[in-house]
């Protein structure tokens, strides 16, 4: 197969696209560094891997699908025909190795996951995405396909195999996957699984129930703290596995941490406009704010560090049936893969989704016109933590209730501080629940053990 790519056309195709990750950036060049054959029948149907190399020297590499159509060079034939990802979930049933001018694409098929076997009838691509595409088959199978690529593994694929393999059942199970390997980079390139077809976006269920039954959903929030504690436990199960052995975080760890947050909250509150209202209850606080994070590195041991979700909330959750299902373990989307897959406390994920309440509870008003109630926040909080604490295996968390709560607060304030850099850059009429979050959490009482 032979395909001529315009550099010019390239990276104006590249650069407009959702997925393109680099927006703030000038590309300077653009090059196709690997083509690999999925079809030879007319349309011929291919991978590409494009180099996108920036003014500063830095460079990016995108997964391309393309097609020749009578000769005419079609750069993503995903966007106007996602039935053609058929293929891929094909190649992924027949264990297909493709080979490139440098490299090979492997696909497989997860062992015993028989809904790959079936045939695909209909096919939907999901409009929603920001940084990766995905078809939806039969409303039974969806295919992930990885736009913006590191080396090494996905920690999606990575921690949902992890997951299944040792007991923890409430995940989309994964059917397939493929990957590149040689040439430019090892990665993962995507990742088929079940399609959880009667979920409700946790985030929208709770922005529905909190304006018309909002003890229903209390208990599904204690019932969701129940199965993050399995998953937490799950994770850190098995000393066997370098990748997923919890450890015991160095003190160079923790002052490394702490020093990267102290240099956030200084380079933030430096920023703050002075005369903004919404502000007024933080302004000329930032030095409060790390001196609450500096306890860290006093309280002594903050239990074990192991793999997490990386990026828990509401929206990251679906309520299916008569329990939960956890989505998108691939991590923070800003982060490299390497600081996605590093081990953190367990209570980092706890305290996003202690945050992904205060939103809700915010959100309610903003986007539906029905207030939560004063205290819907705090019983949320205490229903999530009830379920959690009772199911997490105690052997990752801190000794002793204070310095789990003092941890917590930490990684809340953390969490917090982030909010409202997003919230000034992109949405200022919400700048006020980060504000909130972070008064709240300066005057609770924080003393080191």
């Amino acid at each position: 197969m032979s395909a001529q790519f315009d550099e010019q056309s390239l990276i104006e195709y590249v650069t407009q696209q959702r997925w393109y990750g680099s927006k703030s950036r000038a590309v300077a060049h653009a090059r196709v560094v690997e083509s690999i054959v999925l079809r030879t029948a007319e349309p011929q149907l291919a991978l590409a891997l494009v180099e996108l190399r920036y003014e500063t020297g830095q460079h990016d590499i995108y997964q391309l699908v393309y097609e020749l159509r009578d000769g005419e060079l079609v750069l993503d034939g995903l966007a106007e025909e996602p039935q053609l990802a058929r293929e891929l979930v094909s190649a992924m049933r027949s264990g297909l190795t493709l080979q490139g001018a440098e490299g090979v694409v492997e696909l497989a098929a997860e062992p015993g996951f028989a809904a790959i076997g079936r045939e695909l009838t209909s096919v939907r691509p999901v409009g929603s995405e920001q940084s990766n595409t995905s078809v939806v088959f039969d409303e039974d199978l969806i295919l992930k396909i990885f736009r913006r690529l590191e080396p090494g593994i996905n920690p999606e694929l990575e921690m949902l195999r992890f997951l299944t393999e040792h007991g923890f059942e409430n995940i989309a199970p994964v059917g397939g996957w493929y990957s590149y390997s040689g040439g430019p980079l090892s990665a993962t390139l995507g990742l088929l699984q079940a399609f959880v077809a009667d979920g409700r976006d946790g985030w929208e269920l709770a922005l529905d129930e909190i304006a018309s039954s909002p003890e229903r959903f209390l208990d599904r929030l204690q019932r969701l703290g129940e199965v993050t504690g399995r998953m937490h436990s799950a994770l850190g199960s098995d000393p066997s596995d370098p990748a997923f052995a919890p450890e015991e975080p160095s003190v160079e760890s923790l002052g490394l941490l702490t020093a990267t947050v102290d240099e956030e909250i200084s380079r933030l509150f430096l920023a703050l406009p002075e005369d903004d209202e919404r502000l007024e209850p933080i302004c000329g606080r930032g030095e409060e704010v790390r001196e609450q994070l500096r306890f860290l590195t006093t309280a002594g041991s903050i239990g074990r560090i192991i793999r997490t979700h990386g990026d828990y909330h509401l929206g990251q959750t679906l309520w299916s049936g008569s329990d939960w299902v956890i989505l998108d373990f691939e991590g923070e989307p800003a982060r490299s893969l390497v600081e996605r897959r590093r081990k953190r406390s367990p209570l980092r994920d706890v305290a996003g989704m202690l945050r992904s309440f205060a939103y809700v509870a915010s959100a309610s008003g903003l986007l539906r016109g029905v207030e939560a109630s004063d205290d819907w926040e705090e019983r949320a909080r205490g229903r999530f933590l009830d379920g959690y604490f009772d199911a997490v295996d105690p052997t990752l968390l801190p000794s002793g209730q204070p310095a789990i709560e003092r941890l917590l607060t930490v990684f809340e304030l953390e969490k917090a501080v982030y909010e409202l850099r997003y919230e000034l850059d992109n949405r200022p009429e919400w700048v006020g629940i980060p504000v909130a979050g972070i008064q709240r959490l300066m005057e609770q009482a924080i003393q080191p053990t």
